[in-house]
């Protein structure tokens, strides 16, 4: 019998695409000067404790690639292309290149479906993969020498409720571990996602310009403390359980559902994690965290 996979990682990962123009990567054709230094350090010290880590592939669930039929699970093996942020293409204009593990999206799907959860393969070769997945993974794994598994957010909230999208989000978490383990592989999980959502409505003439850069309001601000205080106390299906208020209440982008999915995924660690940031970009209140699960304490493996 094959060893048994796992979850040998799992993060939340914000995804401005802000940290990408501030890095100026080669495959991003607009340049910065600076900015948002302490989510992109945080984002260097968990890149550090990664490359500890062996690890086979990167499962991300992104809120923007939106799908209102189901969860769709990317099923093509290589995609190329150019991703242009709608809101920002000034910042993002981005050449990406990936390799997908469509064996163990393939598996996801068919636990899922299984399981009773409306599930479709995206396999159009020309699909463009969403600038979060992207943005995630790149912060996350610059190199891009492991293969993913993209999943789409299943927009429940729209049609029925928030507690509905964060219920089918427990389900398709307990479902993705179940298939980890089958399939005998070691994985990263990403949450891509910020926390507190309300952002500006109109951008500085130098977007890098920190002297505009706070959080959106004081209100937000203190759901995102609360949260985050909660998690690094290991309170992680405490912070399930109010979810569906601090997305209402925060405008959170936890209502794509994938920060659930990531705690439930893990089975709702009760250890500490490793926090790594905590940073506002245009407004939103981001953070960056880590889980560790074969480490002694669950915290950073170094």
């Amino acid at each position: 019998m094959s060893e048994k996979g796992r979850i040998v990682a799992a993060a939340l990962a914000p995804h401005p695409p802000h940290l990408v123009y501030a890095e100026n990567p080669p495959q991003n054709e607009p340049s910065a000067e600076c900015g948002w230094e302490q989510l992109r350090w945080g984002y260097e010290k968990l890149r550090r404790d990664l490359a500890d880590i062996e690890f086979d592939t990167i499962v991300v669930l992104s809120p923007h690639w939106q799908t209102y039929v189901g969860t769709h699970f990317l099923g093509v093996p290589h995609f190329k292309s150019l991703s242009v942020d709608p809101v920002f293409p000034n910042l993002f204009r981005f050449h990406y290149e990936m390799d997908v593990d469509v064996d163990l999206a393939r598996m996801m799907h068919d636990e899922a479906a299984d399981n009773g959860l409306v599930v479709k393969m995206m396999e159009n070769p020309d699909f463009r993969v969403d600038y979060g997945t992207i943005v995630s993974c790149h912060l996350s794994n610059p190199s891009w020498d492991k293969p993913i598994v993209g999943i789409s957010s299943n927009r429940s909230t729209s049609y029925y409720s928030v507690e509905v999208m964060q219920e089918q989000a427990r389900e398709l978490g307990r479902i993705t571990r179940e298939a980890i383990e089958k399939s005998g592989k070691r994985v990263l999980l990403l949450a891509s996602n910020s926390l507190s959502h309300r952002h500006f409505t109109t951008e500085a003439s130098v977007p890098e310009d920190m002297s505009h850069e706070h959080i959106y309001n004081h209100h937000q601000y203190l759901w995102d403390m609360r949260v985050i205080e909660m998690l690094r106390s290991g309170k992680t299906q405490e912070v399930v359980d109010i979810m569906p208020e601090f997305i209402e209440q925060a405008v959170s982008e936890s209502d794509a559902g994938s920060f659930t999915w990531l705690l439930s995924a893990l089975d709702y660690p009760r250890f500490e994690p490793e926090f790594y940031a905590y940073g506002t970009v245009i407004g939103t209140g981001n953070a960056i965290f880590g889980w560790y699960p074969d480490s002694e304490e669950g915290g950073s493996p170094q």
